[in-house]
């Protein structure tokens, strides 16, 4: 594909359609940009121009521009993603969602939501929180990620167990095709069969096939009471092989299983100066159960506690008040910033396995290990099959010599992850970082449907190129 540059007479027709202070050009402005949180010398590259729109119609205008002249367009939110899905790989236009960022209406008769995608998701759970009510569907960077990046990754985070992913609550959006047209897909209505479900395949399309400006979430109620049970193991086995019990077993949906290996723990810990008892671990469960009463809760989490007693815990810790909780889900959320304390390179994962097939992979990681000689530490969400498994360039190891090394191992790990029925990612998107992976994970038929949604969408091929396939 061949693109044409950002012109003077393009940026004056985009300064026309956002207004002056909505376009800039500055490199220094324009480097926060360049980057998502992939490693920024390894993915990044510079936009010609970063647009912020504040409308739907400049959104369109914008893409009309764009799709006449060949220019590639780049859509981005808060640029918390994981997979370098918002990077301009071509260059050309940044269109940023940022100051899109009202809550248009709240429906509290409906419980429906109606927000632009450049509001924080925990704001919304902010907002409602005091009605009873929660956006069920929102990931672990909730307080920085924005609704069109969620919506874009269908991102997912440690309650999905129990209360699913992004996609799950989007029942509308307004849209914005890459030619510039302004459709309306689903509305307040739970139910809707009525033709192709076309918001279903924007979810999580990576920002391809065009930038959702409008989204209707659909609310839930909010659990009165919650405790989260920490429970030590004496090796990985023993608390990956309790995960299907649990899920099978108790008759009971806990809101989160999360997976912490001992390493992440350790790790974390130190990072945070936080004590927490794992001397002896060699890898922990955080479950989180949640209800209505506080009877119901104490008593799911008293049998899910039994059982892993008889599963062979070691110990299990019961977290019933807001400060525990947060102490113990606190090392979970930091484990990935830790290990940047030790070594700011890293290639943070985001591999998904059957659940029954944790076990054997946790084996194949820690033989990986082993033979490369670096930390890979796996934690995420146990309850349903998705680890973060993140190799940990050694300090000492050069650039280059880790960028050799890290395409062998990651080839070895997908092999893995593919042979025992798994996918690429979870949550976090294929992007630029993990397209040439991808292509082992689909066979041709697939790849060519994919093209063709691709071009039907996008016939000129400026929307996000270079994500997800060529």
């Amino acid at each position: 594909m061949t693109y044409q540059r950002v012109s003077a007479a393009i940026l004056q027709e985009l300064r026309k359609i956002c207004g002056e202070e909505n376009v800039f050009v500055d490199p220094e402005k324009m480097e926060a940009y360049s980057h998502d949180e992939t490693p920024a010398q390894d993915y990044g590259h510079m936009p010609e121009v970063v647009t912020t729109p504040t409308t739907t119609s400049s959104v369109a205008e914008i893409l009309k521009l764009a799709n006449r002249e060949m220019i590639p367009v780049t859509p981005r939110g808060a640029g918390s993603g994981l997979s370098g899905g918002a990077i301009p790989v071509y260059g050309g236009i940044v269109l940023s969602v940022e100051k899109m960022n009202r809550i248009i209406e709240v429906d509290y008769d409906n419980m429906m939501l109606v927000v632009e995608p450049g509001v924080v998701t925990n704001d919304i759970n902010d907002l409602v929180g005091e009605r009873g009510l929660f956006f069920a569907g929102y990931p672990m960077s909730l307080e920085t990620c924005f609704v069109g990046g969620n919506i874009a990754e269908n991102a997912g985070g440690g309650k999905a167990v129990k209360y699913g992913v992004t996609g799950q609550y989007i029942t509308g959006m307004e849209l914005v095709t890459p030619t510039g047209e302004v459709i309306e897909l689903g509305g307040k209505i739970i139910k809707d069969v009525s033709g192709y479900d076309l918001k279903k395949l924007i979810i999580g399309s990576e920002g391809t096939l065009g930038i959702v400006t409008k989204s209707t979430i659909r609310l839930t109620p909010k659990p009165k009471e919650k405790t989260v049970l920490l429970v030590l193991f004496a090796d990985i086995e023993g608390a990956i092989s309790m995960v299907p019990k649990i899920m099978t077993g108790a008759g009971i949906i806990p809101t989160s299983i999360e997976f912490m290996d001992q390493l992440s723990v350790h790790t974390s810990c130190k990072y945070l100066n936080e004590q927490l008892p794992y001397q002896d671990a060699g890898s922990m469960l955080l479950i989180e159960v949640d209800g209505s009463t506080r009877e119901r809760v104490d008593e799911d989490a008293e049998v899910i506690g039994e059982m892993c007693f008889d599963g062979g815990a070691l110990e299990v810790y019961v977290a019933d008040n807001y400060t525990t909780q947060e102490r113990v889900w606190s090392v979970r959320r930091n484990i990935a910033e830790a290990f940047k304390v030790y070594s700011p390179e890293q290639s943070l994962e985001d591999i998904v396995v059957p659940v029954n097939a944790i076990v054997e992979l946790m084996r194949r990681v820690n033989e990986i290990s082993e033979k490369y000689k670096i930390q890979m530490p796996s934690y995420g969400h146990a309850g349903d099959g998705n680890l973060h498994t993140t190799l940990v360039k050694p300090p000492e190891w050069s650039h280059e010599e880790w960028r050799k090394i890290e395409e062998q191992i990651l080839r070895e790990l997908y092999r893995e992850v593919r042979r025992l029925g798994g996918k690429l990612s979870g949550e976090h998107g294929i992007g630029s970082k993990r397209k040439t992976f991808f292509q082992d994970f689909i066979n041709e038929s697939e790849l060519m449907l994919i093209k063709k949604i691709k071009s039907a969408f996008d016939p000129k091929g400026i929307m996000n190129p270079g994500k997800i396939v060529d």
